[in-house]
């Protein structure tokens, strides 16, 4: 499996294994959660489409560490898996440290 690759999808097993086995927070279970990763990921493909798309590439990625699926507009699949693990790691610790704090001022 190219490197690429291999990062991305360790990078969402360990933010799913986070929330699974230490933060427990929930957030999968809830609506909120999920209509903020489709606004997240439609505002994804605006940018990230632009960024790498192969008639005038700003990024470029080494082929040989991709899959070289690219969808839509010419995306690596492997940066939404990367996108779902920073964007959902950071609303996980920030749902865990907003509970920790109400705890602390009851």
């Amino acid at each position: 499996m190219p490197e690429y690759t291999a990062l991305a999808v360790l990078s969402v097993l360990a933010t799913v294994a986070a929330e699974r086995f230490w933060l427990r927070t929930g957030i999968f279970r809830t609506a909120q959660y999920w209509a903020a990763m489709a606004i997240v990921f439609a505002f994804q493909v605006l940018v990230d489409g632009w960024l790498t798309k192969l008639s005038a590439p700003i990024v470029l990625y080494d082929d040989a560490q991709t899959l070289g699926v690219r969808w839509p507009w010419d995306i690596p699949v492997e940066d939404f898996l990367f996108g779902f693990s920073m964007v959902t790691l950071t609303l996980l610790l920030w749902v865990r440290r907003g509970r920790h704090e109400e705890g602390r001022t009851r």
